[in-house]
């Protein structure tokens, strides 16, 4: 499957890496409905911002996870290629 890198490029005003840690959580409660597998995620706390490196079949599947799981979609959704 495609690998994808996801981009949250200002989280919700107050955003710690526990938040983070507790909607990953939920993405791996709901990946496999939709065929996608959360692999791992950063936060930037300063700036607000969140990655996630997910393996879906299209970026629509890696989208609907984190919509269902919490309702935070990224604002980009980018094709990557592990080096």
């Amino acid at each position: 499957m495609p690998l994808f890198m996801d981009v949250h490029k200002k989280a919700p005003e107050g955003t710690k890496a526990k938040d983070v840690a507790a909607a990953h959580m939920a993405d791996l409660k709901t990946q496999e409905k939709y065929g996608v597998k959360y692999i791992n995620y950063w936060i930037d706390e300063k700036a607000g911002k969140i990655f996630c490196l997910v393996d879906a079949p299209d970026a629509e599947a890696a989208n609907r996870v984190h919509k269902e799981a919490h309702g935070l979609v990224a604002d980009e959704i980018n094709p990557v290629t592990q080096g």
